[in-house]
This record gives C-alpha cells, sequence and structure tokens, in this order.
C-alpha cells in the first residue's frame, strides 16, 4: 500500500539523488507546516517567504527553509508548545525526526528550531537505490524561524494544504510577499549575493503582484533603510530599486540561485539593464508610473 509520504514524493519525478534530497525536504516542509496547524500556530502566526511563495503560488525553484511572522509583537513567544504535536504528527507518518528549538547566546526576536533526520535511513525507505551513496551521519535539516516582532501591515490569506493532512495554512497575501522580496532586494547584504531573491522578484513581476506600500515602509524603517516619516511611492520605490540593481555582482547572483533551480539558461539575461528594463515594463502594464 503507498504511504501518504510515497504519494507526496510521486509528485516529483526525482532523477538523481540531489533531486531526491530535496523531495525529502520539501516533503518535510509540508509535514511540519501540516503539524504546526494541528497545534493551533496559524491562530497566532502567519507563514511567507520563498517556501510560502513555491508551496502556495508555484515558485519553481527549491526553498530551504520556513518563515512565519506572528501577528502581533511578543517578545514572551515560545515555539516549543507546537513540539509535541508536531512531533506526533511526524511520527504517524513512519518517520524518525526530532524537534528542537535552536538556542541562541544573544537574544534577538527570531525564535528557531530544526527538524533533523538522517537522510540515509530516508532515503533507505522512499528511494533504496541511492541511500549506500550518501555518509552515515548525513541529516536533514528543516529549519523553521518565527519573526516575534514584525514589522506591521501586512495582510493575510488562508490557504488549504491537502497532504500530508488536510489543514488551513494562515499566510501573508501575494501582495505583502512581495512587499517583503524588494525590502530582502533592498536591504539584504550584498557581500553574499542572494540570486534567489532576484529570482523570486522576476517571479513576483511576471505574476503581477502588486506592492503592499505601508508594509513595506514599515519594513524598510525598521531597517533603517529610511526614517519612518519618509513618503514612499511608487517611483521612489523603482528609484531604489534601479540603484541597487546598478550595484549587484550579477555573476555571484547567478552561482548563488543554480543549485536551486532546474533550467540555468533563465539566467543568462540577468543584468542591471535586464532587471531595470523588467520593473519598467511591469509599472507600464500596472499603470504605476
Amino acid at each position: 500500500m503507498t504511504t501518504i509520504i510515497e504519494q507526496m514524493l510521486s509528485r516529483y519525478n526525482a532523477s538523481n539523488i540531489e533531486e531526491e534530497r530535496n523531495a525529502l525536504k520539501e516533503v518535510m516542509q509540508e509535514v511540519v507546516l501540516a503539524g504546526l496547524a494541528k497545534a493551533g500556530f496559524f491562530k497566532d502566526a502567519a507563514f511567507y517567504g520563498g517556501t510560502a511563495l513555491r508551496i502556495f503560488y508555484g515558485l519553481d525553484r527549491f526553498s530551504e527553509d520556513l518563515d512565519f511572522s506572528l501577528l502581533e509583537p511578543n517578545m514572551d513567544f515560545e515555539i516549543s508548545k507546537y513540539f509535541h504535536v508536531l512531533s506526533d504528527e511526524i511520527l504517524s507518518l513512519g518517520l524518525d525526526f526530532t524537534v528542537e528549538e535552536k538556542k541562541k547566546s544573544i537574544e534577538t526576536a527570531e525564535r528557531s528550531a530544526f527538524v533533523k533526520g538522517n537522510t540515509r535511513e530516508h532515503l533507505l525507505k522512499f528511494y533504496p537505490a541511492s541511500a549506500g551513496r550518501v555518509p552515515y551521519n548525513e541529516l536533514i535539516r528543516i529549519k523553521f524561524e518565527v519573526d516575534t516582532n514584525p514589522p506591521g501591515e501586512f495582510g493575510c490569506e488562508f490557504r488549504t494544504l491537502l497532504l500530508p493532512s488536510p489543514c488551513k495554512i494562515r499566510l501573508y497575501d501575494i501582495d505583502s510577499l512581495f512587499s517583503g522580496k524588494i525590502h530582502a532586494v533592498l536591504c539584504r547584504g550584498w557581500s553574499r549575493v542572494k540570486g534567489r531573491d532576484l529570482y523570486d522578484y522576476l517571479f513576483y513581476l511576471a505574476r503581477g503582484a502588486r506592492i503592499n506600500i505601508p508594509h513595506l515602509k514599515a519594513k524598510l524603517s525598521d531597517s533603517g533603510f529610511i526614517s519612518s516619516n519618509n513618503e514612499l511611492t511608487i517611483p521612489i520605490i523603482a528609484e531604489f530599486l534601479r540603484k541597487r540593481f546598478l550595484e549587484i555582482n550579477y555573476k555571484q547572483a547567478e552561482d548563488d540561485v543554480r543549485p536551486f533551480i532546474r533550467n540555468p539558461e533563465v539566467l543568462k539575461a540577468w543584468d542591471a539593464d535586464f532587471f531595470i528594463s523588467a520593473t519598467q515594463q511591469y509599472l507600464v502594464e500596472k499603470n504605476l508610473q
């Protein structure tokens, strides 16, 4: 009899060991979401980031982590209170993963945890031909992180996750997700260029997402990129982006994103002119100039 996990993995048609690893990781991400939903997590929090975009909007790249935001700031939030139900959900699916909080030496607004399981053990269950090709101590790690003091003004919606068990997931709406990505493009340190930000940015443009300006302003203010007293309009945002696109090392950006996508040919067009032109075309199509 096909198990739920086998049913979920069958969607991937993995053809090599890296694709099998990523398939296992992506399935585990959905298992974590279902477990958190069962534990009541989404009464207080919302899902956002690249993995949210992949699962619920069809982003065609692998995304490593699960990012969440509380609906209201709460620096006393305890992530560990959801671990028992999450662990039970994982165990009920025949998987051997542990859940543990990441302890930090310096107090921050983020609460982080890892779901960890042995790679070889789980490859042996689902992709036995590949199991002997990985070190015996290699681990699958799924990190999830909760921002306990998020910038406000984001919008949310509920989406349904059917597997591994039907549940409702609260997540940022696409306009708020897009605003978060613009913030990342503008504010993430470019000493370690994240081409994944640029890849996702194009995904939002292609789907015609609009910008949640109040949320973007809250995030840019929180990062010190602008003052909370500054005006923020579409033309101002477009000029911020134009300047940023002129600064980027596109070779580094391509190298960052290449392991996460199946078709690296799309990266050949990447340069400053390409991103500035794509942004301008988006503004014209949306009549936002």
